[in-house]
């Protein structure tokens, strides 16, 4: 039952966030509007994602896990190969279903977002499409409005910004929040049909390659699903991506010379991936946010990467987006005020986020190199490195929120 203070929630932003929160919350009874600036479900957007074993179990709670299982596909582990190609770890995710409770899964982000808003408004969760937000009113202490461009308005008790580390939330509500960060790479991608690359299928490969960094996935039917990361010097103010990003074929086809090039002497297939690529995706330029001094004021809530934005080094973000979303909602279940629920949330949650970004934060300082003598000392701790990111990679996916557990 929801408390008395919380009966109408504001939710901006439609992605992955938002859609878990609003199914949680109508668990326990809140009116849930989300505002969702695209003016369509967004399911060619971006490239693809994997769902840790800890964000499944989130999905389990729902009973939506074999919704999302069905339009991904399940992922056995990732091998890791340097510039010449020779193998340097393994990390088994073939068991992780008995360690952790779920298996990871790679899905596609439009796919993902697709079936969470199906399943949002299956459950009663209103979900507003081409709702961008204006400004935040929280002058009133018994609830908060927001400003929506054309001049609509949308009240409730709770306002909580799921609108990702762009988030316009953040910038109206805590005017004083740091701005994400650029961590000095960028992220390309796309799907690929190469029937002779050497990607077994429901297998991460992960190459340290001289300039840049390349991963893909087997994914089922026989593409290939692949991302690449390279260094890129901070945009100039005003610019917000590199020269050539702009869309258009000949901008594509002059990113997939780029990329190319970056992996001159590096395993052959690579090449033949880009190559066999209609359409290069991106680019997006990574950025992160190691901490906020808050993430909430009055009846407003960051979640997400509005509150924590972390790179995909990692490969948490989503699932991190997941968990709070059970979180909050089981925190605002079971605090009196909005107020202290939002501290209750924040006070539970920050430690384990800011720990996973710093974490990826480290893992995406691998990836790109200086030099051959900087690549050669990177290949020769490599080893190292995977064993103890294995470690910390098992202690996060091992992370269960209960329930029926009371926020303390």
């Amino acid at each position: 039952m929801a408390q008395r203070g919380v009966r109408r929630a504001v939710v901006i932003g439609g992605g992955i966030a938002g859609p878990v929160l609003g199914m949680f919350l109508r668990r326990i009874g809140v009116e849930v509007t989300i505002f969702e600036a695209r003016a369509a479900p967004a399911e060619q957007e971006g490239a693809f994602l994997g769902i840790a074993p800890n964000g499944m179990n989130v999905l389990a709670e729902l009973g939506i896990a074999g919704v999302v299982e069905a339009r991904g596909a399940p992922c056995a582990g990732m091998r890791f190969e340097n510039a010449r190609g020779r193998r340097v770890g393994v990390i088994d995710q073939r068991d992780a279903a008995r360690r952790f409770g779920a298996g990871l899964v790679m899905i596609r982000r439009g796919a993902l977002h697709a079936a969470l808003a199906e399943e949002a408004a299956r459950r009663g969760v209103a979900i507003r499409y081409g709702a961008r937000l204006e400004d935040v009113d929280a002058s009133d202490p018994r609830e908060v409005v927001a400003r929506l461009r054309g001049g609509d308005e949308a009240r409730g008790d709770v306002l909580i910004g799921c609108d990702g580390f762009r988030s316009r939330t953040r910038v109206s509500a805590l005017p004083g929040a740091p701005e994400p960060g650029y961590t000095g790479l960028i992220d390309f991608g796309g799907f690929a049909r190469c029937p002779g690359a050497p990607v077994e299928p429901g297998w991460n490969v992960m190459v340290f390659g001289r300039r840049a960094f390349f991963g893909a996935f087997g994914a089922p039917g026989g593409e290939v699903w692949w991302f690449h990361n390279s260094g890129e010097p901070a945009p100039e103010p005003g610019r917000a991506a590199p020269p050539g990003a702009p869309g258009g074929a000949a901008t594509s086809e002059a990113l997939r010379e780029r990329i190319l090039a970056q992996h001159e002497g590096d395993p052959g297939w690579i090449g033949d991936v880009v190559r066999a690529t209609p359409e290069v995706l991106g680019p997006w330029l990574l950025h992160d946010i190691l901490t906020m001094p808050r993430w909430h004021d009055g009846r407003v809530c960051l979640i997400g990467d509005a509150a924590h934005a972390t790179t995909p080094h990692a490969g948490q973000g989503a699932s991190l987006a997941m968990e709070d979303g059970m979180l909050l909602a089981r925190c605002l279940r079971d605090e009196p005020e909005p107020e202290q629920a939002f501290a209750a949330f924040e006070r539970l949650r920050r430690p384990r986020v800011e720990a996973i970004v710093r974490q990826a934060r480290r893992q995406g300082s691998n990836k790109a190199v200086s030099g051959p003598v900087a690549g050669w000392l990177r290949d020769r701790a490599l080893p190292l490195f995977l064993r103890i990111g294995a470690a910390a990679q098992a202690r996060v996916h091992a992370y269960r929120i209960d329930w029926e557990e009371r926020a303390a």
